[in-house]
């Protein structure tokens, strides 16, 4: 479909939300009253029924032997490196263009972050760089962890990174928090490695009402250990074999995922659908569109372009009452709280070119498709 045809179709008086989560909400409304109230009169809110179904459930969506639900996306990948064997002053690799949580628990770990750059067209760890990186490591400083983020709802390269972190002994974990849903060769993401992380912030392809987190694994001593972690190091109650922490997936916040989880597929494929819709109508404008890598399955968390005029596009776009965002504007490594790593402008080009130019359009399954011509409208019309 031509330019002219994208700009006649929209209402151009009507804003477009970057995301609306109320549509989603209204939509499954007597799902999600009949599961509240299912956990309310139930007078059990922490650990019990919900939040074991939900595991369960979740595990077997994901294809995992194991899912093990704790407080955030965060807590996810800061008990799944531990449970992984990451001790105080390891070196955890990651890619440097990631939201900045991701490093937040490699610090919580106790751990030192270390950074490899990205394939510029999937935006994630590139296995070669990561190679390269473990290859001139220094004896005194060797890397137990990589953690591979799935950016945007775009898996990050699996077979070779785990061929490479198998060929070095270290574990692999995968930041699935921005990937529900998504597919490497077939199977979905999570399990791949040593460990799978997921955030359920409410605006993730599968959202709570609040914080919430899951880590999946086919490893059984690992799921012991994260059971232990997230509730103060508990084996038994009163029998704390090892030191833990608040970390649970509280029953209300279950139940609703639990009735999320039951459209993710369909929601998925909306997504999906849109992303084709905007591939369509962009391919004439003057922007890079996302790309999907064989052999991956994207779930589109987000829909990125990228354009070296990002600023004025976003302007334009505010002005034209578009919602747009940037996912992630500043690199990990240039971040004022991670000064202290040593790492200048410069070192990971790729993952800092694209912190310059990333700029995501509204996407989620309720969006419709006159809103999908809107924004393409205006980016059209951008001087």
């Amino acid at each position: 479909m031509g330019t002219e045809q994208v700009m006649a179709s929209p209402d151009l008086r009507v804003p477009v939300p970057f995301l609306d989560l109320r549509r989603q909400h209204h939509s499954i409304k007597g799902e999600i009253d009949h599961a509240l109230e299912r956990v309310l009169e139930s007078g059990r809110y922490i650990l019990d029924r919900e939040g074991g179904a939900f595991e369960r459930e979740f595990a077997d969506y994901c294809g995992a032997t194991d899912a093990v639900g704790v407080g955030s996306g965060t807590e996810a990948l800061h008990l799944a490196l531990r449970a992984c064997g990451v001790q105080p002053g390891d070196v955890v690799v990651t890619a440097p263009n990631t939201a900045v949580p991701t490093v937040c628990a490699i610090v919580a770990a106790n751990a030192t972050p270390a950074f490899v750059d990205i394939d510029p067209l999937t935006f994630t760890i590139a296995p070669d760089k990561l190679e390269a990186h473990l290859d001139s490591q220094p004896a005194g400083r060797r890397a137990t962890a990589v953690i591979a983020v799935h950016l945007y709802g775009h898996p990050a390269d699996m077979r070779p990174i785990l061929g490479v972190a198998r060929s070095h002994g270290i574990k692999v974990i995968e930041d699935a928090a921005q990937a529900h849903g998504a597919e490497y060769s077939g199977c979905k993401i999570g399990p791949l490695g040593d460990a799978g992380c997921f955030s359920f912030y409410p605006t993730k392809n599968l959202g709570a009402c609040g914080d919430a987190g899951m880590v999946v694994t086919n490893d059984g001593d690992v799921a012991r250990r994260l059971r232990m972690l997230r509730n103060y190091g508990e084996q038994a109650k009163y029998q704390n074999r090892v030191e833990g922490f608040n970390s649970r997936l509280d029953e209300i916040h279950a139940a609703m995922l639990r009735v999320k989880l039951a459209h993710l597929d369909e929601w998925v494929a909306r997504r999906r659908q849109l992303a084709a819709l905007y591939d369509e109508l962009l391919a004439d404008a003057s922007v890079e569109r996302p790309a999907e890598r064989a052999p991956v399955r994207h779930s589109y968390h987000l829909y990125v372009i990228r354009t070296p005029r990002r600023e004025a596009m976003l302007r334009h776009l505010a002005e034209e009452q578009v919602g747009a965002s940037v996912h992630y504007p500043s690199p990990v490594h240039l971040q004022p709280a991670y000064r202290r790593l040593g790492y200048r402008a410069g070192d990971f080009p790729e993952a800092e070119r694209a912190c310059r130019e990333v700029l995501s359009l509204p996407l989620y399954p309720e969006l419709t498709e006159p809103e999908v011509h809107r924004v393409v409208s205006s980016i059209a019309s951008c001087p």
